[in-house]
């Protein structure tokens, strides 16, 4: 993808670390992106590129942040660990399916938060784990 791509209203977005191909799958019950050895019973996406690029900014890892465009290849569903949680209705679009995601592309021109930014949500992700809570599931 290209700085003129123009991405559809209905594009969905993966944000992570890992380095992948186009046509590969990203599926359900691996290692977690964040900080965390469970296995993650779902693969998680978003409708927009901001929640994608929190995505590649917390993952786990030394990798290069990356967004790759996904397609669905079943069913899924709002991510209740953010819809009925911190945003009621959805308005990140946060998605997550136990049916595989497609890489389609990959976005290679993006901005991601500033380090103010960056390190807050981190530091406050910190201080949740130190409570025991699990902020990103």
């Amino acid at each position: 993808m290209n700085e003129k791509t123009v991405f559809s209203s209905g594009s969905f977005f993966h944000g992570t670390k890992a380095d992948l191909e186009i046509g590969d799958l990203l599926v359900a019950g691996i290692k977690k992106n964040y900080q965390d050895d469970r296995k993650s019973e779902y693969v998680y996406f978003a409708g927009t590129l901001d929640a994608a690029i929190w995505g590649a900014e917390l993952a786990e890892g030394d990798g290069k942040e990356r967004i790759y465009v996904v397609e669905p290849t079943g069913d899924f569903e709002d991510d209740p660990n953010l819809t009925d949680k911190k945003f009621p209705g959805n308005p990140t679009k946060s998605y997550r399916s136990k049916q595989p995601l497609k890489i389609v592309a990959e976005v290679t021109k993006w901005e991601g938060h500033s380090p103010e930014i960056l390190n807050s949500m981190m530091e406050n992700l910190r201080r949740l784990s130190e409570q025991g809570i699990k902020a990103i599931d």
